[in-house]
Parts: C-alpha cells; sequence; structure tokens
C-alpha cells in the first residue's frame, strides 16, 4: 500500500507541473493513469480525478495570480459558467455506461488535441535568448496584453464576459462528465476565440477549473464514487508540481506550450482507447 500511494504522489508531481503549464486539471492524464494504474472503474476514476483536481488547479491558479500570468476576470466568468453544469454532466454519467464515458472522454481529448496542433502550426516561429518568448500572436483585437506579466489584465466588455461564461458552461457540462477540469476545452477555445497567448490562457483556465469542478465534486463525493487515498496521495504531487508548472510557463515558448498541450491530449485519448478496447488486459 505504502509502494502505491508513494507511486501516486511521483506521478502527481508530474500531473501537477502539465496542470500549472497548460491550464488543465490533470485530469487529461489522472482519469487514464487511475484506470490503468489503480483499477479504478470508469466512474471511480472520474470521481477521484475531480477530487484531485481541486487542489491541484488552486496551486496553479494562485502560482499564476502571483506571476500575473493569468486574467483572474475572465477566468470567474467562465467558472461560474462551468459551475452552472458541471453537476449535469455529473448525473449524466451516473446514468451513462462506463464504456460511454471513457469514449466521450476519449472523443473530446482527441478534438481537442487536434485543435491545438493546428493552432501550433499556425503560431509563429519564436527566437528564444533567454528562455522566454520573444514574439506573442500577432493581431489582438482586444486589446489584451501581448505577453505574460507585462501590464496589468485589461477590462473586458459585458458581452466578452458573457462569451466566457459560454465557453466556461461548455466546458463544465464535459467537466462533469469525463472527470476533467475542463481546460481542455476552454484553452483551444480562449486562442481560437479570444486570441490571448497561451501564457496567458494557461493561468486564466486553472481559476475557471477551480470554480467549475468543485460542484461536480461535491456531487461525486456525496455519491460515494472518490477514492480518496488515491486522490489524496495524487493531490500530495500534483500542488508542487503545479507551482513548478506555473513557473516554468514564463519560460517556455509560446509555440513549444501549444505542442506540449496537444502531444498529451492525444496520448491520453489513446490510452483510454487502448485500455477500453482490453488490449492491455
Amino acid at each position: 500500500m505504502i509502494g502505491i500511494l508513494a507511486a501516486a504522489a511521483l506521478v502527481g508531481v508530474a500531473i501537477g507541473m502539465l496542470s500549472g503549464m497548460l491550464g488543465i486539471g490533470g485530469g487529461l492524464v489522472m482519469v487514464p493513469v487511475f484506470r490503468l494504474a489503480f483499477g479504478l472503474s470508469p466512474v471511480g476514476a472520474t470521481a477521484t480525478s475531480l477530487f484531485t483536481i481541486v487542489p491541484t488547479s488552486i496551486s496553479g491558479a494562485l502560482s499564476h495570480m502571483r506571476n500575473k500570468t493569468c486574467l483572474p476576470k475572465l477566468g470567474l466568468a467562465m467558472g461560474i459558467g462551468g459551475a452552472c453544469t458541471s453537476s449535469i454532466g455529473v448525473w449524466l454519467a451516473q446514468i451513462s455506461p462506463g464504456w460511454l464515458v471513457m469514449a466521450a472522454a476519449a472523443l473530446v481529448i482527441c478534438y481537442s488535441g487536434f485543435t491545438m496542433f493546428r493552432k501550433a502550426l499556425d503560431a509563429p516561429r519564436e527566437n528564444v535568448a533567454d528562455g522566454a518568448s520573444s514574439q506573442e500572436p500577432a493581431g489582438n483585437p482586444d486589446g489584451l496584453p501581448e505577453s505574460a506579466g507585462e501590464q496589468p489584465a485589461p477590462s473586458f466588455s459585458p458581452a466578452q464576459l458573457v462569451q466566457a461564461g459560454l465557453i466556461g458552461a461548455a466546458a463544465g457540462l464535459a467537466s462533469g462528465y469525463v472527470g476533467l477540469g475542463g481546460g481542455f476545452i476552454m484553452v483551444p477555445l480562449m486562442l481560437s476565440i479570444t486570441k490571448l497567448p497561451m501564457k496567458l490562457t494557461s493561468g486564466t483556465s486553472l481559476i475557471a477549473v477551480l470554480i467549475l469542478a468543485t460542484p461536480a465534486t461535491i456531487t461525486q463525493c456525496v455519491l460515494g464514487n472518490v477514492d480518496y487515498v488515491v486522490g489524496i496521495a495524487t493531490a500530495c504531487g500534483t500542488i508542487p508540481g503545479a507551482v513548478l508548472g506555473a513557473r516554468l510557463v514564463r519560460m517556455i515558448p509560446e509555440r513549444t506550450l501549444r505542442f506540449i498541450f496537444a502531444i498529451f491530449l492525444v496520448v491520453a485519448a489513446i490510452l483510454l482507447v487502448v485500455k477500453e478496447l482490453g488490449l492491455l488486459g
């Protein structure tokens, strides 16, 4: 048992780093890991993933706020939108067969991975002299800051905040259903719709993930679907890992961040499909 808990914590460090860098709650990796390594049921894997996402996103979001690599107002709007729909997603997962939950997770992850690969290919190449991006995507019609941490967060119009709320609502529904934080949907949508650089979408997404995942997590706890031992052990690693990931995001080029995000989306989807087909036993 001690070995399993130690392994969960070590895996958690890596997941936390990805969470802090990419703006995801970590469910993209945790759901496959909980299924493959710890043998949890589909519902148990998604529920425990949501449980672990909350402390992970708190850690990452606070670090991003200190580093000024997020837009709190936009994240709050998305989070409120997601909080309104995440519990609905949990309810839908309860009445769905386990294979359908995993198939839905694989499909949405694949779609987001394809979108991120396209965004990465479209991003301009960067000359990195000191570990930070020297160029951000051109064209920023909303007057948003062109690189993280250089100036205070801009103001947003009511229409922009409503738009953010709708993005969060879609992410919240998917989050509750497949046990992911919602960043896998919000980050690509923010890149496409708001034209934010990846260095700002990561922190902004984590703020929203924290808010929208909380109602779904409470619901899963009440339903008794969470494996607390595995979840707490994993969180012991994800919390410091998210702090480190939030620091690294300022040193990694925009294009590279997008490719990293896309690659892990695709790998996570493949692992889920392989497991559900019984190819790994």
